[in-house]
């Protein structure tokens, strides 16, 4: 039996990884290596996560005198001082209004202690009718069984069984028949919002707790929001009052080129979900932040002692702590939420310019992220995707694909040298394969 054999890795074809594995090894800025020492410009930063780049010093430094200082602490009945500061520079960044927030381990858990949130707070305001959670088709809320019940990705789904119950679902918002090939915010979709009122009209809407999407779809391949649509979701929410969660766990911290999705789009729910970028993809840590107001009803229905009987060992972890501070210094110092919005015209005409390549059938992007779309081939749905991945990868850039979509998402520190190679690799690529 081959080494490799032990390790039973995650989202891979595995089979097919042992026949060409692609092994990692080392990375520093931009640049990944792997074990054969080639060079690779890492297109889509990491996995949505690695948003300062490869190599931080100053968080190494800073995870590294953290360990020696204080490596672990309960956070059940205790506090760290690093886990407080987190929450301080997290509630600076959000849009007004946030009052709390309460830390996970990653976007998964993130997603699944927003639902557990929202339902403690309808039943703290005597609203225990309101236990329907509302999903996105096409959705991507993780891999819990409450994320993975109020997402909208079959293939993510069909092995395990119902899930949870008392979870529906809205229609996605993408519509290429209308909006094929827009460059930042499709024209055309808004009213895809009113899938809501469907929702409130066959259930009731004191009956719905919550509706989570996000803001962006990324793993749904990169799924632009349309004008208008999250302004009109929000609206219809509130005036049922039902709770709209954003999961920001990719649009959080400078993806859209600016601190979060809410305010890229002008929109504000009232719970964020986020991970990824928190790190910059270091340790693993997620959070989740409530609007004033959320945390305060809970509290105030709960007996004396503890108020929301939820929590993870590692919540708010001390080490994870250091390295979202040192994390959120460097965006602060080199304005990288700034040069990422600078750089998005620089993807989008970039990206654009493959509109003639064979077997494309639609290009989308906003913000730092872009998604190009192929017709599949004969060999069925995400084989052609999947192969020009493997392309790109021989050819020296590493790129993300979902099905038979294409998904690029830099680093923020991206400049545009790197983005003019990593298109013009896609495109070599894109020929080959066809």
């Amino acid at each position: 039996m081959d080494a490799r054999d032990a390790l039973w890795m995650p989202f891979t074809a595995n089979r097919a990884f042992k026949k060409d594995p692609k092994i990692i090894t080392q990375a520093s800025g931009m640049i990944l290596r792997d074990e054969h020492g080639r060079e690779l410009i890492d297109a889509s930063a990491g996995l949505w996560c690695v948003n300062a780049g490869h190599g931080r010093k100053q968080i190494a430094e800073a995870v590294a005198k953290q360990i020696e200082t204080l490596d672990y602490s309960c956070g059940f009945q205790l506090g760290t001082p690093g886990a407080f500061a987190v929450a301080e520079k997290i509630k600076a960044l959000l849009p007004k209004g946030f009052g709390s927030v309460f830390f996970t381990n990653s976007g998964s858990e993130s997603a699944d202690t927003a639902l557990k949130i929202a339902l403690a707070y309808h039943q703290a305001k005597g609203d225990g009718r309101r236990t329907l959670l509302v999903g996105r088709a096409k959705g991507y809320h993780g891999v819990n069984f409450g994320g993975l019940s109020v997402g909208g990705m079959p293939k993510n789904r069909k092995q395990f069984g119902p899930l949870l119950g008392n979870v529906t679902h809205i229609r996605d918002t993408h519509d290429p028949a209308r909006n094929a090939f827009s460059r930042g915010q499709p024209d055309h979709g808004a009213e895809f919002a009113d899938d809501l009122n469907r929702v409130i009209g066959l259930y009731g809407a004191d009956t719905v707790a919550a509706v989570i999407v996000e803001p962006m779809s990324g793993s749904g391949g990169a799924i632009i929001p349309p004008k208008g649509y999250l302004d009109r979701l929000a609206a219809i929410a509130k005036a049922n009052g039902i709770l709209l969660i954003f999961d920001e766990v990719i649009t959080g911290f400078g993806r859209m080129g600016a601190a979060f999705g809410s305010k890229r789009y002008g929109v504000t729910p009232d719970i964020v979900t986020m991970a990824k970028g928190l790190t910059n993809g270091v340790i693993p840590m997620g959070a989740v932040a409530c609007r004033e107001g959320i945390r305060e009803t809970i509290f105030d229905a709960a007996d004396p002692g503890i108020e929301l009987f939820h929590g993870y060992t590692y919540s708010g972890h001390p080490v994870a702590s250091a390295a979202a501070l040192a994390t959120i210094k460097i965006y602060e110092e080199e304005d990288l939420f700034g040069h990422a919005a600078k750089m998005a015209p620089v993807l989008e005409a970039a990206v654009h310019s493959l509109k003639q390549s064979p077997a494309v059938v639609d290009i989308r992007n906003d913000g730092l992220v872009a998604g190009i779309e192929f017709e599949a081939d004969e060999h069925g749905a995400g084989h052609r995707g999947q192969a020009i991945f493997n392309e790109c990868f021989k050819r020296g850039v590493a790129v993300r694909f979902s099905g038979d979509i294409i998904a690029l998402s830099p680093p923020l520190i991206v400049e545009e040298g790197h983005i003019d190679r990593i298109v013009t690799v896609l495109g070599e690529a894109i020929r080959a394969v066809a």
